[in-house]
């Protein structure tokens, strides 16, 4: 048996502005921090043998402030642009509701919710998971199959994708799933990856 432990990064600055963030380097907020601590609190109890994270600060500080609160800090990590989050092209920076004034409520809907429909120059959440997939069967499977204990700090929709492939999800599942920020929640697997148990606060 394995533990794959997902965690979605602290509230950003630009989650405190409404803003789309997307592979914008935006830090956490004070707020972030202070679930990053929580965080950490939950896994002190979980043992991990190995991390992951995206690239980019949010995820990567949220990861570090978790693991020295449950005193994991000297664990192997490694980063990789592949579970960056979902990549918003053009509404990169904007606000939400400014964004949705301009393009109107149903189009950034659309970009926002729809599974297969991009933003401009940016990434559905389709691409998204085609992007996120390759990298979890090559890098991150095998340690599972080996009975490890892994922790994926990353992002909402990076998360969404691998959700919905544990989970076997259809796309209006992995469409209604949020993830919220700070909270790790995590599945125990047999050696096939097939599901035990999944443990979620949510």
């Amino acid at each position: 048996m394995s533990l794959l432990i997902l965690l979605r990064h602290g509230q950003s600055l630009w989650n405190l502005e409404n803003k789309f963030t997307g592979w914008v380097d935006v830090d956490i907020s004070e707020l972030g921090e202070q679930e990053a601590i929580n965080a950490g609190k939950v896994l002190e109890d979980l043992p991990i043998d190995v991390v992951f994270t995206s690239v980019l600060t949010r995820a990567k500080r949220t990861a570090s402030i978790a693991l020295e609160v449950a005193n994991k800090s000297n664990l192997p990590t490694f980063e990789d642009q592949a579970l960056n989050e979902r990549h918003y092209g053009d509404l990169q920076g904007l606000n939400k509701e400014e964004t949705a004034k301009i393009h109107g409520d149903e189009q950034v809907h659309i970009w926002r919710r729809s599974y297969d429909i991009p933003p401009p120059n940016g990434e559905s959440l389709q691409m998204t998971q085609e992007r996120v997939l390759p990298y979890f069967e090559s890098q991150i499977q095998p340690y599972l199959k080996q009975g490890k204990n892994v922790l994926v700090v990353a992002h909402g929709n990076s998360l969404r994708a691998l959700v919905a492939t544990i989970e076997h999800l259809n796309k209006e599942q992995i469409l209604a799933l949020n993830i919220p920020t700070g909270t790790p929640f995590y599945y125990e697997l047999a050696q096939d990856l097939s599901i035990i148990k999944k443990v979620s606060p949510f």
